[in-house]
């Protein structure tokens, strides 16, 4: 895999300077410039007004992408999950409705899946409920949170149990209340939602009944996947700003660099951030074949994470009391890194879950 020095380009003098003023929400759009550097969209379909590249060769890419929390959004990929989950199992007139605009940035479609008061990494407990009447059509009810960009979504897929089971359920904006905006280490994006028996068409149902946590499964290997290179990405940024830092902060007659503690902080991170980016692109490479991957994905998200905690944290230290200031965009990558050690699953499920499948497959079969 290789980057992409233009898209590189782009994030690190377009978006990266904005980022305090995008976390705001202060109406900052840098999309048009996007658009207009020929970056927009790139992997999603040509059809549908993407740019049609490849799983393989947007993976080649993302973690360039990712450089910056807000840079799959301002070039048009961050929808990437949602298009192909609708494009995959929606339903026709559901998908002539949402696509295209989805594509353009017309259209915002969020996520819910978890809830208040029930662990992430036990789907069984959801509570939210969709029931079907005579007539076809569904009622939900309940309460999500973590749903990113709810504010502006114009429907929300909604993971909800129907009987024994659970499905997706695509609510339109006109049926959701947002209760509440969630602090999230001090910056917002995170909503807690509500529906209290919205009545949803027919239409609206994504994939079959019963087939909610296959979908769910789907999603949440190609965007932890994601979430590893963007966040791999991040760590690679750390590392720079580290290094710049070391090599031209003057300290008595020499600079930082020339300390061993600030050497041995350089090859710790360094250490991490190479193994995390070949285990990430271990897993991008079989996701893009469409394989699951369940090991090689656990892997590169926890080894991501623990880059990007271990970067960010060293170029802080070199930094020094600098490295504490908005200024420098250390501390929203900080916050970046804590997050990731919880969200898509926290480290320790990974460790766990990962751990039992090295050892299933390594016992002995019984007879032998």
């Amino acid at each position: 895999m290789t980057g992409d020095s233009r898209l590189r380009q782009f994030v690190d003098e377009v978006v990266i300077p904005a980022e305090s003023e995008l976390d705001a929400g202060g109406g900052l759009d840098l999309r048009e410039l996007a658009r207009d550097a020929g970056l927009w969209a790139r992997p999603l379909p040509a059809e549908l007004g993407g740019g049609g590249q490849c799983l393989a060769g947007y993976f080649a890419v993302a973690e360039d992408e990712g450089r910056s929390d807000h840079g799959p959004d301002v070039v048009g990929s961050s929808s990437l999950l949602t298009v192909r989950m609708l494009t995959a199992h929606a339903q026709p007139e559901l998908r002539d409705a949402v696509l295209t605009d989805l594509v353009a940035g017309r259209v915002h479609v969020g996520y819910a899946m978890t809830e208040p008061g029930v662990a992430g990494s036990d789907p069984s407990g959801l509570r939210t409920t969709a029931e079907r009447g005579a007539d076809g059509w569904w009622t939900v009810s309940g309460r999500k949170w973590f749903t990113s960009g709810a504010a502006r979504a114009d429907l929300v897929l909604v993971v909800a149990r129907t009987g024994d089971a659970f499905s997706v359920i695509a609510v339109p904006a006109r049926g959701i209340r947002v209760e509440r905006e969630l602090d999230v280490l001090g910056t917002g994006g995170q909503h807690e939602i509500s529906f209290d028996a919205v009545r949803v068409p027919p239409t609206h149902l994504v994939g079959e009944p019963g087939q909610g946590l296959r979908l769910a499964g789907e999603r949440l290997a190609l965007g932890r996947t994601l979430r590893a290179l963007r966040w791999t990405g991040q760590a690679q940024r750390c590392l720079d700003l580290l290094a710049d830092r070391a090599v031209s902060r003057v300290l008595g007659d020499g600079v930082l660099a020339d300390r061993q503690l600030v050497q041995r902080l350089a090859f710790e991170s360094e250490l991490e951030v190479r193994s995390a980016r070949l285990l990430t692109r271990e897993a991008a490479a079989l996701v893009a074949a469409g394989e699951r991957a369940p090991v090689e994905v656990s892997l590169a998200k926890v080894a991501a994470a623990r880059a990007l905690n271990t970067a960010v944290d060293a170029a802080i230290q070199v930094y020094g009391a600098e490295g504490l200031t908005a200024a420098t965009g250390l501390p929203r990558l900080l916050r970046v890194a804590r997050t990731a050690r919880i969200l898509d699953g926290a480290d320790e499920l990974h460790v766990t879950t990962t751990g039992r499948r090295l050892l299933t497959r390594r016992q002995v079969a019984p007879g032998r």
